[in-house]
């Protein structure tokens, strides 16, 4: 929920001009299984696998030795491995070749919201000071 205020946000002000699963789902001519989805239904299902792939890897973090879901900097690192995973090997696979059209800016910015992501995964598993 946090990146995609992030996303909202960044969509809003300029920064990006549609967020990497709207622009996934917005495509005129789409490949693969993503094909047999009605394209008045493409947007929500593409936005439910992304939330699915983030709920997945929340779930994967939580299965990390609590030595180091507890380091402060094993959550954005985490989230960072996670975006880097879908860029390099899913998004591939799954022919999406607009994950290797971004400009700079907006790699910073999914960089910063899957870091943004880590920290909230990270927060979650700290435990209160006494």
């Amino acid at each position: 929920m946090a990146m995609t205020g992030v996303r909202t946000w960044s969509v809003y002000v300029g920064l990006l001009d549609r967020t990497p699963p709207q622009a996934i789902a917005d495509k005129r001519r789409v490949q693969g299984w993503l094909r047999h989805v009605p394209r008045r239904r493409r947007r929500a299902v593409v936005e439910t696998l992304h939330w699915g792939y983030g709920a997945g890897g929340g779930a994967v973090f939580g299965l990390l030795p609590e030595a180091l879901r507890r380091a402060p900097w094993s959550g954005p690192v985490y989230g960072v491995a996670l975006w880097l995973s879908f860029e390099l090997v899913l998004a591939p696979a799954l022919r999406l070749p607009e994950a290797g059209d971004l400009r700079p800016v907006e790699r910073a910015l999914l960089a910063a919201d899957h870091m943004l992501y880590g920290l909230v995964l990270n927060e979650g598993h700290r435990r209160p000071r006494e």
